[in-house]
């Protein structure tokens, strides 16, 4: 088993690893103020740098004296390179060897991407972290779809670390693949040998079925060295969690905490909730008695329902705060059982809860 725990330094401070990052794609974690996320545990955060670039400008953020500054959060900062809108805005852009043309989801106008604009705009942004621009390989892609992408991003993360040019940002490469070993093992090697800070996991938990996401773990674990951190991009269930550290993951984002909170389902121990059914409507109990956050401690499940059923403000404001507390949570616990040697069995509790749905649908003999 490769999991381990570590110490990340940088210029806004060191990150226990393994670690869960909120994601803060316009520069807010959705609901929560700074002060909130930081007092939940968060140390990192990650913002978007493609919408950040629409709205409101990259060059305004640079002016305002960088991201930290212009949204208040004192601690490090990771911004992705835009690459992920390569995948998901597929049917709004023309992807060229020099970079990608976007319209603009806001008025539709043109907007262009390249490696070295994208390492120009995450500067101005003046993040810790920085990401190579990738093309994130959809799924399903065929072995030949795989090895083309997984080549066009080591051809886009030479030309990234070339243009990179501030000292005090780390710059992570992006090994993509697809599901397919040997493109995977291809890009890996392709990455280190350019050489970065550290290495990160794309074009996972796009479709594809759970085993084929552990399997390319795997395949990662076995080519990336152990000596730099390594990120596994928007991956984030709890069983994403023990699995990804068995691995030898050491940094996990996702949008889940938060938009499943707006949709009014909470995560638990127990497991997860749905606070619109109306077995709630008259239950006194808190979201999960064993959980100890400000909301668990101060307010009801037949609370809860009547704030989400009535669209109050408040009802994704209580949501987001719990189900940030517990993924945070659960990322302490599974840094404390690393070092106690019991991570096996805090896996298994969470197969047990989360396990089965997840792993639905997958088909193995």
């Amino acid at each position: 088993m490769s999991a381990r725990t570590g110490l990340l330094e940088t210029p806004h401070g060191a990150i226990e690893t393994p670690v869960f990052m909120p994601v803060g794609t316009k520069a807010t974690v959705k609901a929560m103020t700074p002060e909130e996320v930081e007092r939940l545990g968060a140390r990192i955060i990650l913002a978007n740098t493609f919408h950040l670039l629409l709205r409101p400008g990259d060059e305004i953020i640079r002016g305002l004296g960088g991201l930290h500054r212009f949204m208040n959060w004192p601690r490090p900062i990771l911004t992705d390179s835009g690459g992920f809108q390569v995948f998901s805005l597929a049917k709004l852009r023309k992807l060229t060897e020099e970079g990608v043309e976007f319209r603009s989801p806001l008025d539709g106008s043109a907007v262009f991407l390249s490696p070295e604009n994208a390492m120009r705009i995450q500067e101005n942004l003046g993040a810790d972290i920085i990401m190579c621009f990738d093309e994130c390989t959809p799924w399903p892609a065929d072995f030949g779809q795989a090895m083309e992408s997984a080549e066009l991003t080591a051809r886009w993360a030479a030309r990234c670390k070339a243009a990179h040019q501030r000292a005090d940002q780390s710059l992570f490469g992006i090994v993509q693949g697809g599901v397919h070993p040997q493109p995977r093992e291809w890009s890996a090697r392709a990455t280190t040998d350019i050489g970065f800070d550290g290495y990160a996991i794309g074009g996972l938990s796009v479709g594809e079925p759970k085993y084929d996401m552990i399997a390319m773990l795997s395949v990662m674990d076995r080519e990336l060295p152990r000596t730099q951190p390594r990120y596994l991009m928007g991956v984030g269930t709890p069983v994403d969690f023990v699995i990804g550290v068995e691995n030898g993951i050491d940094m996990f984002d996702c949008v889940l905490p938060t938009r499943t909170a707006r949709t009014a389902r909470l995560y638990t121990n127990e497991g997860l909730l749905n606070m619109r059914n109306a077995e709630h409507a008259a239950n006194p109990a808190p979201p999960s008695s064993s959980c100890e956050c400000y909301v668990c401690r101060n307010y009801s499940r037949a609370y809860l329902r009547h704030l989400y059923m009535a669209n109050e403000i408040l009802a994704p404001r209580l949501g987001t705060w719990h189900n940030l507390h517990f993924f945070l949570s659960l990322m302490e616990n599974i840094r404390s059982a690393i070092r106690d040697n019991t991570l096996s069995g805090l896996k298994q509790r969470v197969m047990m809860v989360y396990g089965q749905k997840e792993f639905a649908g997958d088909q193995r003999d």
